[in-house]
């Protein structure tokens, strides 16, 4: 579906700066964004309570107005830009859950990000990019099965249904498999300290 006229003068007026245009931009695509944050946290098999979801609406605007919206800068309207901020949303959402899941597959404490980043001096691209060398690290020390399902898993973020169709095994054996998996995650982590 092409760019409709009354997105692409939404749009301009927002680019511009025109007064209201936020406020006319949330109200016109917030619905699709708590819509398309619930549909991915469903697809990789989570469930999510009010302030999550909030959570990820909050993280979605910023990186929206991020940069002064080079996002929505960077929309050539080849699509609608419903679509566009669709495939936005999916991105920011899985970025997140990504985070969480390496977060907890380490054993680390819940905590609230933004608390964990004001403590730290740190960058926080610098610390995702440690992680992830920490992730790849103690994927080295598993067994080639339990380092295939955490790639799947962690690495490339496929829900259960998915992980069953690669493993052609049932889904309701993947769930059990991550957390034998996380047990193993947490004794490679132990014995490296």
């Amino acid at each position: 579906m092409p760019l409709t006229e009354r997105d692409r003068t939404l749009l301009t007026e927002l680019l511009s700066g025109r007064s209201g245009s936020w406020k006319s931009f949330i109200d016109r695509f917030g619905g699709l964004v708590v819509e398309v944050i619930r549909h991915t946290a469903h697809s990789h098999s989570l469930k999510l309570n009010q302030d999550d979801v909030d959570d990820l609406c909050a993280d979605t605007w910023a990186e929206l107005l991020a940069r002064d919206m080079a996002a929505l800068r960077t929309f050539r309207g080849r699509c609608s830009l419903a679509t566009y901020i669709a495939v936005i949303v999916r991105r920011v959402v899985v970025r997140k859950l990504t985070q969480h899941r390496f977060r907890n597959a380490m054993g680390h404490v819940v905590a609230h990000q933004a608390a964990i980043e004001r403590a730290s001096a740190e960058p926080p691209q610098i610390r995702h990019v440690e992680a992830k060398d920490e992730v790849e690290s103690l994927m080295t020390r598993l067994p080639h099965a339990a380092a295939r399902l955490a790639r799947m898993f962690y690495i490339d973020e496929l829900s259960y249904r998915e992980i069953a169709t690669k493993l052609n095994a049932p889904v309701n054996t993947i769930g059990p498999m991550l957390t034998r998996l996380r047990n193993l995650l947490r004794q490679s982590q132990s014995t490296k300290q």
